[in-house]
């Protein structure tokens, strides 16, 4: 039974950190990547679509080979305004510009015009990169948050695991996952969030923030899992919130996150971005 165990905690482990790296994956602010063929040679490289905190002006680098030039070609998001163009230097085998520092959950959206031997490559895009822009955050608050969802999925899942193997310590699984959500999605969250984009809660009722709003479906099917543990389908309500969280993780992190109402300076969420969409890529000429 031991072993069964240690394999059990293994399988949450793994099980927990590949549905984590997904959600980081497609998530909106993971740097858009890029690959062209150059001279029978494939080139890689990505755009940031956060600056992670950084203050002032955030840098954007690609590297290329020589003969390689580009331009950026950006404005305010969600804007119609005139589109601005900055020439990127190169460096050694460094192309980069800086886009202009923008205030907390302020946006960007660019894209490159680049060139090879003065001859225009095609990106195959439609659609503009989009960069938010947020606060920086403490390590004191950053790192516990993290290691408290982290914490938080992998008993979640363990909880499935226990609770399909008729191990009667999901229980405790269950309400040592409720806790770690407790302190990583509603104490420790809200701190990130107000650091980051001036906000504590963005989610409901206040907002329509994705990020916020899982967290909170995901405590509720928890809490509704817990107070009837005792019944004799206390067991599916233990999986049944298990798969809810696990499903949550499954939405990308910053859906319908903060966004800066450029018009009003103050930061909205959700329905904003809902309407305004993504914008297609126009052309300077």
């Amino acid at each position: 039974m031991k072993l069964k165990k240690v394999l059990f905690w293994v399988l949450a482990v793994v099980l927990s950190l590949t549905a984590m790296f997904y959600q980081r994956m497609t998530g909106p602010t993971y740097p858009k990547k890029y690959e062209i063929s150059y001279q029978n040679q494939e080139i890689n490289f990505d755009l940031p679509r956060s600056n992670n905190g950084r203050p002032g002006d955030y840098p954007v680098e690609v590297e290329l080979p020589e003969g390689f030039s580009a331009n950026l070609i950006w404005r305010l998001f969600p804007t119609e305004n005139p589109w601005d163009t900055l020439a990127m230097e190169r460096h050694g085998k460094i192309l980069s510009t800086s886009l202009p520092h923008q205030p907390p959950a302020g946006k960007i959206e660019y894209h490159l015009e680049l060139m090879a031997d003065g001859n225009p490559i095609d990106l195959h895009e439609d659609e503009n990169v989009v960069i938010r822009f947020r606060g920086d955050v403490p390590a004191w608050a950053l790192i516990p948050h993290v290691l408290m969802m982290i914490l938080t999925v992998i008993w979640s899942m363990a909880t499935i695991i226990f609770a399909l193997a008729n191990i009667p310590s999901y229980q405790k699984h269950m309400g040592v996952t409720i806790i770690f959500l407790i302190i990583g999605g509603f104490i420790l969250g809200p701190i990130v969030q107000k650091y980051s984009f001036g906000q504590f809660w963005t989610g409901w009722p206040l907002g329509e923030d994705m990020t916020d709003n899982k967290v909170l479906f995901a405590l509720i099917a928890y809490l509704i899992a817990w107070f009837l543990r005792k019944k004799t389908y206390g067991k599916w309500l233990a999986i049944g919130a298990a798969l809810v969280m696990m499903a949550v993780y499954l939405i990308p992190h910053s859906m319908n996150g903060s966004e800066l109402d450029i018009e009003s300076g103050e930061v909205v969420t959700g329905s904003l971005m809902l309407l305004a969409g993504r914008t297609r890529i126009k052309r300077i000429i």
